[in-house]
């Protein structure tokens, strides 16, 4: 969550309060703030209303780990369908081509892994593997909530310098997921695949995907 969602998360805690008949103090809403921070104001809303449902812990004024339970299920469910995404470009856009996808994360968790090149180049032997490095690098960086990411994921190809020099510009970025939602991490982060720039998941409508490669232009 962002400082500008204070407001709101505040008159949200007051109304879980008030539901479950308990007082409201700074210390208790100021605790469940600091521990929900890394998670959007929406994913937060959703998590109290899942433990009101909830027909054995819902009987009880939520905790913070009761939220943070639900949370951690929130975003294991992202990172197997971030993996499923990332796996699925792997085959349809391939090592030589340059990346960009609508997910920062999805950026830091590929550097970590090797980068683009080398995921598209895996053993099949080795990929389960692969999997569970990507999807637990997911984890910590969805988790972390603000991090440092590459614009765009580059591929196995000739530097640009190389095009420049006969007079080309260099081959365009393929773009998995939301073109809008791309256009925003490829603006975040840092040029030529160093890490340099922050970006805060909050920021981002992640839940606004969808499966289709396409071409970003850039700046």
């Amino acid at each position: 969550m962002r400082t500008d969602d204070l407001d709101r998360f505040e008159r949200l805690f007051a109304d879980v309060m008030a539901y479950y008949r308990q007082d409201r103090s700074d210390f208790t809403q100021g605790l469940f703030w600091s521990a929900l921070a890394p998670f959007s104001f929406e994913e937060v809303s959703k998590a109290f209303e899942r433990h009101a449902k909830d027909p054995d812990q819902g009987r009880f004024p939520p905790k913070v780990a009761d939220l943070a339970r639900i949370l951690e299920g929130t975003t294991t469910d992202k990172a197997a369908l971030a993996w499923g995404k990332t796996f699925g470009a792997m085959s349809s856009v391939g090592a030589y081509t340059d990346v960009v996808f609508d997910d920062p994360a999805i950026h830091a968790a590929v550097q970590d892994c090797g980068g683009w090149p080398t995921m598209c180049r895996i053993e099949t032997d080795e990929l389960s593997h692969l999997q569970r490095r990507f999807q637990n690098a997911y984890k910590a960086y969805a988790e972390k909530g603000a991090f440092d990411y590459p614009r765009r994921l580059a591929g196995d190809r000739s530097p640009d310098s190389e095009y420049e020099k006969i007079g080309m510009k260099p081959p365009k970025p393929a773009v998995v997921g939301d073109v809008e939602l791309a256009r925003l991490v490829y603006r975040g982060g840092g040029a030529n695949g160093v890490k340099v720039s922050l970006v805060s998941l909050s920021d981002m409508a992640s839940n606004r995907l969808s499966a289709s490669s396409q071409v970003i232009h850039e700046e």
